[in-house]
């Protein structure tokens, strides 16, 4: 009999209650716990493929039943590196389970490196971002030992080490070849992209992206592909590209976004190209300045979308969608059980090509899109958040995260997208998406949490839907990306007073203060730290959650980050939390604990010395708080407190009034000691 849990609805009265079933075969130990080494096999490989790569190697190591299950060539199917580093060692402890493994994401130079161990020679789809140093090397040996490949991807961030020799390598050695995209290559020259036309059949796609040159004439000669993509690609000649391009037969999308295309050289595309579709042409200023373009409708059964057309309305022209739900397009044809190969390769390609524009659009932040993002570029977003490609959700999210910062400095968003969000039903959609087992759309998704919240209507919206339980789990992840991501967005929940006490109640504080002890004894973990800190500074101005804080060992571990950390935020940061802490003399002990901790005054003392302002003011602040305590005010001064005070009272007058009163205030609490009066 095939053992198995099983759940039954039980009826207490008029109620409904989930009941466990447990099979004959397992059972309750005398505690009433259920003996995890006789679950099903099934089940085991299940729970394993909701595990990270490491957690997944860890959780195999229990047992020898779980080690052999652990190895499921399924489970193994798909890998991705980037939410930890990977490094040579690491690739080779994984090698004996990626035998079959076929899908690769990874992330930095080091894990491009690294690839090679895994010894992964059926590998068909691999990934890279935030390859700026990757070389031509290191792509050129990727190629050689993975000659199965099918799919290549490098970017969105610029290849600026790849050159067109790279290209001509993958070009000999992956002949199977059906997908490249490539970003930020100064140039593809000829040599390269004959090569891919003379060994590569079955090249059905090719983006050259954000390129500073591709030889446009080479591109004819690639007589197999149906879609590409020369978005952001300067210096195309776009006078003389008809001729060479009119040799591809199959040519059924063309992206050409972010690019000085004409409308002259649309027009002739359109009438010119009998199998092509669709051209998206995504803020291209020399088409969105043409009145006499922009009016015109007519494209001669061709799809054109750009700023000023409809784009939902084009897609559900493409997809034959008969709903009249022309919002929901992408949707609706997901539901879709029978699609044929065409259309879903259609769709497929302008899920990643729009997703990657407007992600790129929004970064740029081009003047005179308001209206855009309001009227389309936000619904278009959403909709990609259902996409069943991980990259176009992750684009997606980040975004929505992106297009509605106004000021990145100061915090500041735009009050009407971030509420045309809300109102498309994008918090629900943004927090599920931060549910997800992956890693990558944890952080993304809660990133874009983060920034919308910074709108106090979001805001609000994101505590009804639950969102700070969401954060408060995720801020609790080993993953350093996702807890920075969470602890962000608590930082900005906690700026209001009405979510202060639901963020304690859901367990952030703690969390917060965990990531602190976790991330202040490693390297690169200062944007986690400032986050953390600023988020129990929020919410160390409220007085239940400062004894929430200290009892929690909130003090210990930010005057850990005041005497450590030698980044200006998290200095700011931790330096604001001891001061609002110290701030409750009067209803609860935290200023006499924050006095008390060992090495505290000194390390606000150094901080008075810091070059930086927003250190010095904050840090001033908290001296003058804690002044308020007969014990500290010695010890401040014993600490060198008084001269550091009146070196910075003399210093800063032409500083900010914050400073100027915070360092008169901190000397006056001082002056209350009769030793440090006269001192």
């Amino acid at each position: 009999m095939t053992r198995r849990v099983r759940r039954r609805v039980a009826r207490r009265g008029n109620e409904k209650v989930d009941c466990l079933e447990i099979d004959e075969n397992l059972s309750l130990d005398k505690k009433g716990v259920l003996d995890w080494i006789r679950l099903p096999d099934d089940t085991v490989i299940q729970l394993f493929s909701f595990l990270n790569y490491r957690d997944r190697a860890s959780l195999s190591s229990t047992c020898r039943s779980w080690r052999i299950l652990g190895k499921s060539p399924c489970l193994w199917e798909a890998l991705d590196l980037r939410p930890h580093k990977c490094d040579t060692a690491a690739a080779a402890s994984l090698a004996p389970r990626c035998q079959n493994l076929q899908k690769l994401r990874f992330r930095g130079l080091e894990s491009a490196n690294a690839i090679i161990n895994l010894r992964a020679r059926n590998l068909r789809e691999v990934s890279g971002d935030c390859c700026k140093k990757m070389t031509d090397a290191t792509l050129s040996v990727l190629a050689a030992r993975h000659e199965a490949l099918e799919c290549l991807q490098i970017g969105p961030d610029f290849c600026e080490r790849i050159s067109s020799d790279a290209v001509k390598a993958v070009a000999i050695c992956c002949r199977h070849l059906q997908k490249l995209r490539l970003s930020g290559i100064h140039e593809v020259y000829a040599d390269a992209i004959n090569a891919l036309a003379n060994h590569c059949p079955n090249l059905i796609e090719i983006g050259f992206i954000d390129c500073r040159k591709v030889d446009e004439t080479a591109l004819g000669n690639v007589g197999s592909v149906c879609f590409l993509s020369v978005a952001g690609t300067t210096n195309i000649k776009w006078n003389i590209v008809l001729q060479p391009w009119s040799k591809l037969p199959h040519l059924t999308g063309l992206d050409v976004s972010r690019t000085d295309i004409t409308a002259s050289t649309v027009l002739r595309l359109f009438s010119s190209f009998r199998s092509l579709k669709v051209l998206s042409a995504l803020s291209c200023p020399a088409l969105e300045n043409d009145a006499t373009f922009v009016s015109n409708n007519n494209h001669k059964g061709k799809v054109l979308l750009a700023v000023f057309t409809d784009i939902l309305k084009g897609v559900a022209a493409l997809s034959a969608d008969t709903t009249e739900d022309e919002r929901n397009v992408f949707l609706n044809w997901r539901k879709v059980k029978t699609k044929d190969r065409e259309s879903e390769e259609i769709m497929n390609w302008l899920e990643w090509i729009l997703s990657h524009s407007l992600l790129r659009v929004s970064e740029g932040n081009p003047p005179g899109l308001d209206n855009f993002w309001l009227n389309q570029g936000s619904t278009l977003l959403l909709s990609f958040i259902h996409s069943a490609q991980e990259e176009v959700q992750e684009r997606a999210a980040t975004a929505l995260a992106t297009f509605v910062v106004i000021d990145d400095e100061n915090a500041s968003i735009d009050t009407g997208r971030a509420e045309a969000v809300m109102r498309d039903g994008g918090i629900r959609l943004l927090l599920n998406l931060a549910k997800s087992w992956r890693e990558g759309l944890q952080s993304e998704a809660a990133k874009a949490i983060a920034n919308l919240s910074v709108n106090a209507n979001v805001a609000k919206a994101v505590a009804e839907e639950g969102g700070i339980s969401i954060l408060a789990n995720l801020a609790r992840s080993v993953n350093k990306l996702v807890a920075e991501e969470a602890a962000g967005g608590l930082w900005n929940l906690s700026v209001g007073e009405e979510h202060k006490g639901a963020i304690a109640e859901a367990g952030g504080v703690k969390a917060l203060v965990d990531l602190i002890f976790k991330w202040s004894r490693s390297t690169g973990g200062e944007g986690v730290l400032e986050r953390a800190a600023g988020a129990l500074a929020n919410l160390a101005a409220d007085d239940k959650c400062s004894m929430e804080v200290a009892s929690v060992g909130g003090v210990r571990a930010l005057v850990t980050l005041a005497r450590n950390c030698k980044f200006e935020g998290v200095q700011e940061q931790a330096a604001r939390a001891l001061a609002n802490l110290a701030a409750h003399g009067d209803s609860n002990g935290n200023n006499a604990a924050v006095g008390q901790e060992a090495g505290s005054l000194e390390a606000l003392v150094q901080l008075i010395r810091s070059p930086h302002d927003g250190v010095r003011q904050e840090a001033a602040g908290a001296l003058w708080n804690l002044s308020f305590d007969d014990r500290n005010r010695e010890a401040i001064a014993g600490a060198g407190g008084v001269e550091a005070l009146v070196a910075l009272a003399r210093s800063c007058s032409n500083a900010s009034h914050g400073l100027q009163e915070r360092a008169a205030g901190a000397l006056w609490g001082l002056s209350v000691s009769e030793v440090n009066r006269y001192e």
